[in-house]
């Protein structure tokens, strides 16, 4: 069920809602660039799991009207007014790449709604002491994460036209991206239908602008707005021990920060293998 909601400031939020709508609910933050159609379990295995998901796109993105300026911690006002549009008291939230910060933002600053939490291949705040950020991270993105932190005004200059070329031909996105998989995501992503659902998702992400995924840029290089060590509900952090987009130190730095956490590494697989881990991280959040 697909719906728009208004946020208290005015703008307007685009929703999915999968699954039992009498399920247990469960919030799914998209990866950057994402949507709301990014990777999910079928409606039917979200049926017999008595669970319903709730997607939505990130402002800037898809169906979404812009925040700009946003920073991670503002995900929290969106999350706050689409579970009140639902009549939602409590429910868990799971993020992936780059929703994973933002289900934190959710734990650290929702505590009293939000019963349990999942990142999947994180990344840690920019500023996080002791962490080498860009170690183990594939060039491109240390290059398009040092505009981001040291020159900010040129991000947009530099996804504009990326975004244009991905709006004109989604294909070109995962071409880009196959040229710095590791052989782990590769055969993830060699799978007809998950090819087939990364190009739906990555077309409606830029659909009507860039702005989502050059907030979301801009936002991971900026003070979050909130501390992971201030977060007290359990927390599942999962990475593959290969990942080069966002690499496995960022969740071991976290692990080292959040109290309540436990910790899954997986030394063989890469960023595009939390697919396949979301139905078992699924299973533990609805634990109680």
């Amino acid at each position: 069920m697909r719906r728009r909601v208004r946020a208290e400031d005015g703008r307007h939020l685009m929703v999915e809602r999968l699954g039992d709508p009498r399920g247990k609910p469960v919030f799914l933050l998209h990866g950057t660039p994402g949507s709301r159609l990014g990777p999910a379990p079928r409606g039917m295995v979200l049926y017999q799991r008595g669970m319903q998901l709730i997607a939505y796109d990130r402002p800037g993105y898809g169906g979404s009207d812009r925040l700009a300026g946003r920073s991670v911690g503002d995900v929290v006002q969106d999350v706050r007014a689409i579970a009140d549009n639902l009549e939602l008291d409590r429910f868990a939230v799971v993020g992936r790449s780059g929703g994973a910060p933002h289900a934190l933002a959710c734990a650290a600053l929702m505590p009293e709604r939000v019963t349990r939490t999942a990142a999947l291949v994180a990344l840690a705040p920019r500023d996080a002491p002791g962490l080498d950020w860009f170690e183990g991270m594939t060039t491109h993105n240390v290059t398009e994460y040092s505009y981001a932190s040291d020159h900010p005004e040129a991000v947009a200059d530099r996804l504009i036209p990326r975004a244009d070329e991905i709006r004109r031909n989604p294909v070109a996105l995962l071409d880009a991206l196959r040229q710095e998989l590791t052989d782990s995501d590769r055969m993830v992503v060699a799978d007809a239908g998950v090819r087939s659902m990364l190009l739906r998702n990555y077309q409606e992400a830029l659909r009507t602008s860039a702005y989502g995924w050059i907030d979301d840029a801009l936002a991971f290089c900026s003070p979050w707005g909130f501390d992971p060590a201030d977060i007290t509900g359990p927390v599942l952090l999962w990475h593959g021990e290969q990942d080069v987009f966002s690499p496995v130190g960022h969740s071991r730095w976290l692990a080292g920060r959040i109290p309540n956490v436990t910790v899954e590494l997986e030394p063989t697989a890469a960023h595009f293998a939390a697919l396949h881990a979301l139905p078992r991280v699924l299973t533990w959040l609805l634990a109680d």
